[in-house]
C-alpha cells in the first residue's frame, strides 16, 4: 500500500509520520506539497500536525481551500482512508469530512504531555490491534485540542459510535479530572459514519519506537496497513 503525506507550510509532523510508515513499517510513502492535487496513485492520506499556514485565522481554516486538501475530500468520499492528527484533525473538522469544532483548551494554555486513552471501538480498519476498552498513552502537543460541538451532534456521535478514543485516567476512569483540555464527552478522537476518516488530537506517531519512550502508537498504523493488504 502507498501512504500519501500532506506538506504545508507551517506543518511539522509531517517527517514523524514518515519515518512510521516508510522507515519503520516499510512501506512506500509520498510526501503530497500542498499545492499537488493528484493523489490518485495513493491508498490513504495523512493529515499531519503542525501549524499549517501558521494557524493563522484559525487552525486549519486556510489550510481546507489548499488543493490537496480538495482532492483529499474526492479521496474520503471514495471509501478510501483519511488519518487527521492533531493539526490534521483540525483541518478535516474545516473540511467537513468529520462534524464538530477544536477550540482553545479549557485553561487557554498549550499543553505538552502524555497522556492515557481509552480505545472505545475496535471494529475498524485504524483500531483492529488494539483491544476493546485497552488503556494507552499517547503525547499530546496542542493549544486549540478542545472538541466541541452542539448537543445534538454530541448525540449522534455516541449513538453511531463514532467516537473511537476518549481522554481517562490511568484506571480508565473517564471524568474531568483526565480531561486535561476540556473536550466535550472526553473526547480524543472520532471517525465519521463510514469509518473511512479518522480524527484524533493525540500523536499516534510519536508512540511508534520504543526509542521514544512508548510504542502505544504503532497498532494504530499496523491495523491498517494489515487491513489493506488484506482486502
Amino acid at each position: 500500500m502507498k501512504f500519501g503525506i500532506i506538506v504545508f507550510p507551517g506543518a511539522n509532523c509531517d517527517r514523524d509520520v514518515a519515518y512510521v510508515t516508510r522507515d519503520i513499517l516499510g512501506q512506500p510513502t509520498r510526501m503530497v506539497w500542498h499545492e499537488d492535487s493528484d493523489i490518485s496513485d495513493l491508498d490513504l492520506v495523512v493529515v499531519p500536525g503542525g501549524f499549517s499556514y501558521g494557524d493563522y485565522l484559525r487552525c486549519g481554516a486556510i489550510a481546507r481551500f489548499s488543493p490537496a486538501m480538495q482532492a483529499t475530500v474526492e479521496h474520503a468520499n471514495q471509501g478510501k482512508p483519511v488519518l487527521g492528527i492533531c493539526n490534521g484533525f483540525q483541518i478535516l473538522t474545516e473540511v467537513g469530512l468529520l462534524p464538530g469544532a477544536l477550540m482553545r483548551n479549557r485553561d487557554m494554555r498549550f499543553i505538552c504531555d502524555r497522556v492515557p486513552l481509552k480505545v472505545e471501538r475496535t471494529s475498524l480498519l485504524w483500531t483492529a490491534n488494539y483491544s476493546q476498552g485497552q488503556i494507552i498513552t499517547l503525547p499530546i502537543a496542542h493549544g486549540e485540542g478542545c472538541y466541541y460541538a452542539d448537543e445534538a451532534t454530541l448525540a449522534e456521535l455516541e449513538a453511531n459510535n463514532q467516537v473511537v478514543f476518549r481522554y481517562c485516567g490511568p484506571d480508565g476512569a473517564v471524568d474531568a479530572r483526565h480531561n486535561l483540555n476540556g473536550s466535550l464527552g472526553n473526547i480524543a478522537g472520532i471517525c465519521n459514519r463510514q469509518g473511512n476518516v479518522l480524527g484524533l488530537m493525540p500523536h499516534p506517531e510519536r508512540a511508534a519506537d520504543a526509542v521514544l519512550g512508548g510504542v502505544d502508537g504503532l497498532p494504530l498504523f499496523e491495523s491498517l496497513v494489515q487491513a489493506l493488504v488484506a482486502a
